[in-house]
C-alpha cells in the first residue's frame, strides 16, 4: 500500500497511480482466490483442505505413522506452523483435531490420545495435553507420497518442499465429506462408505459412461459416523447425486425396551450426524419449561400446548451413556402409543433434522465448482491412473538405475584382476575404469566405492539373482506402462484391495419414510372436553363431558354464549356475524376453576363483526350452513379450518341477511324448512350442493323479497316438528306428503287443523 498512489479519477492513470475501484476489485478478487483455494475448499483429488494436508504430511515427516508412540500435539502444530502453515496455532490444532474425531469423520486420519472432545459438545483439551499420530487408513493418503506420484512446491518461504496434493488411493472426498464457507460459495461434503464407494469407482472404470442411477445400486446413499436413519426418498437422494446439491433428512434411531408390569421405556442409541445427547436433553427441558419468546412477556398458547403435551406423555429423560450414545426416555404412563411418544420429540427436537448437501470443490482443473456423483469419480479416477503412472514411471526408473549398477558391479566381478590392476596402476582410477571396460560414470563410480568382499564368488551369483528379479519386474512395469487397460486392472485391483484391507459395514439405515409434521393435534391425549364461552368472549375448558350448566360461575354481567362438547385432538371452529371462521385446537383451551382467558387471545375476529355460533367436531364431518334469505349448501367441517388468528371467509352473506345455526348432517335424509309466510317445506338433503370452500350456496325456498326462512330442522322424511303459534306441531303420516316437494318451491301454507293419525309406511 506504500508504493500505491490512489486516485478517483479513472482517467488519471499516470505515474504508476491506480483507480481505487480497481484497486479494490483486484485486492478483493486476490483475497477471494486465496480463501477459496488456500483455505476453505478441499481438492477432488484427496479430500484434504491445505492445513489438513499440511498437517498429515509434517506428522509422516516427524515419523508419526501408526503404532509408533504418539507425541504431544504441541509439537506436531509447531512444526505444520513453522514449516508449511504460517498461521494462527488454534487453526491449525482445530483442523488436527478434526481429523481426529471419530464422531466427525467417517474415517478418522488422525490417532489421537487424550481428551479430543465429545459428541456433545464438549471441546478438546489444550495441545499441551493431547498426543496424536496417524491412523492406519492415513496409509491411503500418505503411503506412496515419496514414490514420486505428486508435484513437489516450495513452503511459504523457500526453506521446505511440501506437497501440492496427496496420492489418494480412494476417493477420501467421498469417504469423510467436508465443510467449509468461502467467499461466496461453500461446501458440505456428506461422508459414505468406503466397500460402497470403491465398488462405485470400479463400475466407472469399467463403464466411464455410467448413469447415477447405475451407481446407486452400488452406493445407496451417505453413511454417517454416527449411524442414524436416512428417511429422505431415493428420488431426493437422486437428485443430490446427479446436480451435487440437496437437503437429506435424518432421523434417530431407537428401541422400545420392554419392562416388569407392562411397563416399557425408549432407549435412544443413535442420534442425526451433528445432534448430541445434550443437544435433545436441552430442548426437550425447553419445550417443558418453555420461556417468552423474544420481545414477549408471556409464554404463548402454542408454548403452552407443547408443555402440556410433552408433560402428559415423558416422565423423566436421562442419558446412560459416556462414549456411546444411549437416551432413555420413560413415558407418564404405559398406556400412551411409543409411537406418539416419539413422534411428537421427532418435531420438537432434533433426533429428527435435515442435513444440507452442496458438493463444491476443487477440481483437477484447479476451478472450484459444484459436481454430482458421477463427475466426481471420474476425475478422481483419472488423478488416480496419473498417480499409478507416475508411481510405475519412478519404480521403473530406480530398477533401472539398479539394474546398471549391477550390470557394473558383474562385469567387475568377471574381471576382477584386471580391475584391481587398473586401479593399482592408475593416476584416475575412474576416467581409466571407464576406458578400459566401457562403463559409466556411475558404474566407475559405484566399483570404486565397494568393498572387495562384495567381489566375492558367492556375491557374484547374488548378483545375477537379484538381476534377473529386477528385469523381470522391469518389465512388467513397462508393460503397465505401454497398455492402458494394464495400467487400469492394475488401479481397480490395488482399489479392491485397499478396500477389502480398511473397509466396514454400512452404520447409516437408509429407510424413506415419511416425515412427521409439526402440527401439535396429533400428540394430544384423546379424552372428552368441553368447551365453556362467555358473551364477554372468555372461553375455558372443562374435563369430561355433561358439565352441569348451572354449575357454571359466571362474571359479573356475564353469561353463557356456548357449551361445546368435544374431544382435545378435535378442532373448534367460531362463525362470526358476517360469516367468516376461526379455528383453533380445542387442547389450547386452558382449563382450571378460573375464568378462562379471552378468546381474542386465541382469534382475531375481523371487522367489527360479533361471534354466533361454535361448532367442533371431525375433518370429515358435514354441516348444512343457511342464510336468512333462503341460500344454504353442505360444507366438510375440514373446510372451515383457518390456521391464521384472522380466520377465513366462508359464508358469503348480504348486507343485513342473517346466518342461521348450522346443522350437523347425521342420520337424518331430509331437511324441512319454515318460511315467516307460514310455509312449510321438506325435501332431501342430497338436493343441496357441497361447497367444500364455502360460498353463496344454492336456493332453499322460494320466498318472496322481504320474507325470510324462519326455521330449518333435520328430519328423517316420515315426521316433522314443527312450532305454530308458540305450540309443538308434529306432522307425520299423510299429512306430510303434501309438504314433501323439490328443493327451491315454495312451499304448502301450514294448516292449523288437528294432524290426522300416522298411518304405518315410510314417505322416504
Amino acid at each position: 500500500m506504500d508504493n500505491v498512489h490512489v486516485i478517483e479519477n479513472d482517467n488519471e492513470n499516470d505515474n504508476g497511480a491506480v483507480a481505487i475501484g480497481e484497486y479494490a476489485e483486484e485486492a478483493y478478487l486476490a483475497y477471494a482466490v486465496s480463501v477459496v483455494k488456500g483455505r476453505a475448499l478441499p481438492s477432488v483429488e484427496d479430500g484434504q483442505k491445505p492445513v489438513q494436508r499440511r498437517i498429515l504430511f509434517a506428522m509422516k515427516e516427524m515419523g508419526l505413522v501408526a503404532g509408533v508412540k504418539p507425541v504431544k500435539s504441541a509439537r506436531v502444530v509447531g512444526n505444520v506452523l513453522g514449516m508449511y502453515h504460517p498461521h494462527g496455532d488454534s487453526s491449525a490444532y482445530e483442523a488436527a483435531v478434526r481429523l481426529a474425531q471419530d464422531f466427525t469423520l467417517r474415517y478418522p486420519l488422525i490417532d489421537g490420545q487424550g481428551n479430543f472432545g465429545s459428541r456433545d459438545g464438549d471441546g478438546a483439551a489444550a495441545m499441551r495435553y493431547t498426543e496424536m499420530r496417524l491412523s492406519p487408513i492415513a496409509d491411503l493418503l500418505l503411503s506412496e507420497i515419496d514414490r514420486g506420484t505428486v508435484d513437489f512446491q516450495s513452503n511459504y518461504d523457500g526453506a521446505f518442499q511440501e506437497p501440492v496434493m496427496l496420492p489418494a488411493r480412494l476417493p477420501m472426498m467421498l469417504l469423510n465429506g467436508a465443510s467449509g464457507i468461502a467467499v461466496g460459495m461453500a461446501t458440505e461434503m456428506i461422508p459414505h462408505n468406503m466397500r460402497e464407494i470403491a465398488n462405485a469407482v470400479l463400475h466407472v472404470m469399467d463403464k466411464p459412461d455410467c448413469t447415477t442411477e447405475a451407481l446407486m445400486e452400488h452406493v445407496p446413499g451417505p453413511d454417517f459416523p454416527g449411524g442414524g436413519q436416512l428417511i429422505s426418498q431415493i428420488s431426493d437422494i437422486h437428485t443430490i447425486y446427479e446436480t451435487g446439491r440437496g437437503s437429506l433428512r435424518l432421523r434417530a434411531r431407537w428401541i422400545v425396551e420392554p419392562m416388569a408390569r407392562g411397563q416399557w421405556r425408549i432407549i435412544i442409541n443413535e442420534l442425526p450426524h451433528g445432534v448430541s445427547v445434550e443437544t435433545v436433553m436441552a430442548e426437550i427441558e425447553a419445550i417443558s419449561n418453555p420461556k417468552p419468546k423474544k420481545d414477549k412477556k408471556t409464554v404463548d398458547q402454542s408454548q403452552l400446548l407443547v408443555k402440556q403435551s410433552v408433560l402428559s406423555m415423558l416422565d423423566s429423560v436421562k442419558s446412560e451413556g459416556k462414549k456411546d450414545v444411549r437416551l432413555i426416555l420413560e413415558p407418564k404412563t404405559s398406556k400412551i402409543s411409543s409411537d406418539e411418544l416419539m413422534a411428537f420429540l421427532l418435531v420438537h427436537t432434533s433426533m429428527e433434522v435435515s442435513c444440507p448437501v452442496n458438493m463444491v470443490m476443487i477440481g483437477t482443473d484447479g476451478r472450484p465448482s459444484q459436481k454430482g456423483l458421477v463427475s466426481i469419480l471420474k476425475e478422481w479416477i483419472e488423478f488416480r491412473l496419473n498417480v499409478v503412472r507416475r508411481r510405475c514411471q519412478f519404480d521403473l526408473d530406480k530398477i533401472n538405475r539398479r539394474i546398471h549398477i549391477l550390470e557394473g558391479r558383474l562385469i567387475a566381478f568377471l574381471h576382477i584382476d584386471e580391475i584391481i590392476k587398473v586401479i593399482r596402476n592408475s593416476d584416475d582410477p575412474k576416467a581409466d575404469l571407464i576406458t578400459a571396460f566401457k562403463l559409466s560414470e556411475i558404474q566407475a563410480e559405484d566399483i570404486l566405492e565397494i568393498r572387495l568382499r562384495q567381489l566375492a564368488r558367492l556375491e557374484g551369483f547374488k548378483i545375477e539373482k537379484e538381476l534377473k528379479e529386477l528385469r523381470e519386474e522391469a518389465g512388467k512395469l513397462e508393460a503397465i506402462l505401454a497398455s492402458d487397460t494394464k495400467l487400469r486392472r492394475l488401479t481397480a485391483k490395488e482399489i479392491k484391495q485397499d478396500a477389502e484391507k480398511y473397509g466396514d459395514d454400512r452404520r447409516t439405515l437408509i429407510e424413506p419414510v415419511e416425515r412427521v409434521q409439526g402440527g401439535q393435534k396429533a400428540f394430544v391425549v384423546d379424552e372428552p372436553v368441553t368447551i365453556i364461552l362467555s358473551k364477554n368472549g372468555w372461553i375455558r375448558s372443562r374435563q369430561g363431558h355433561g358439565v352441569d350448566r348451572n354449575s357454571i360461575a359466571w362474571k359479573a354481567g356475564d353469561g353463557e354464549f356456548s357449551v361445546l362438547e368435544t374431544r382435545t385432538t378435535l378442532p373448534v371452529v367460531l362463525m362470526d356475524t358476517s360469516g367468516r371462521c376461526y379455528s383453533f385446537d380445542a387442547s389450547s383451551v386452558p382449563g382450571g376453576k378460573g375464568d378462562g382467558i379471552p378468546v381474542s387471545s386465541i382469534i382475531e375476529v375481523q371487522n367489527g363483526a360479533k361471534l354466533q355460533y361454535a361448532l367442533s367436531g371431525k375433518d370429515e364431518d358435514k354441516f348444512l350452513f343457511t342464510t336468512s334469505n333462503s341460500y344454504g349448501f353442505v360444507a366438510p367441517l375440514k373446510g372451515l379450518i383457518a390456521r391464521p388468528k384472522a380466520g377465513k371467509a366462508f359464508m358469503k352473506a348480504e348486507s343485513g341477511i342473517g346466518i342461521n345455526q348450522p346443522l350437523k348432517l347425521d342420520q337424518s335424509t331430509h331437511v324441512a324448512v319454515t318460511s315467516s309466510e307460514n310455509k312449510l317445506l321438506v325435501f332431501s338433503v342430497n338436493e343441496i350442493n357441497e361447497y367444500p370452500n364455502g360460498g353463496k350456496g344454492v336456493k332453499i325456498m322460494d320466498i318472496p323479497d322481504g320474507a325470510s326462512l324462519t326455521r330449518i330442522e333435520l328430519c328423517d322424511g316420515n315426521s316433522v316438528n314443527i312450532t305454530v303459534r308458540g305450540k309443538v306441531k308434529i306432522i307425520n303420516g299423510d299429512g306430510l306428503i303434501k309438504y314433501l316437494q323439490k328443493r327451491a318451491k315454495k312451499g304448502v301454507l301450514i294448516s292449523t287443523t288437528n294432524n290426522p293419525l300416522p298411518r304405518q309406511r315410510s314417505l322416504l
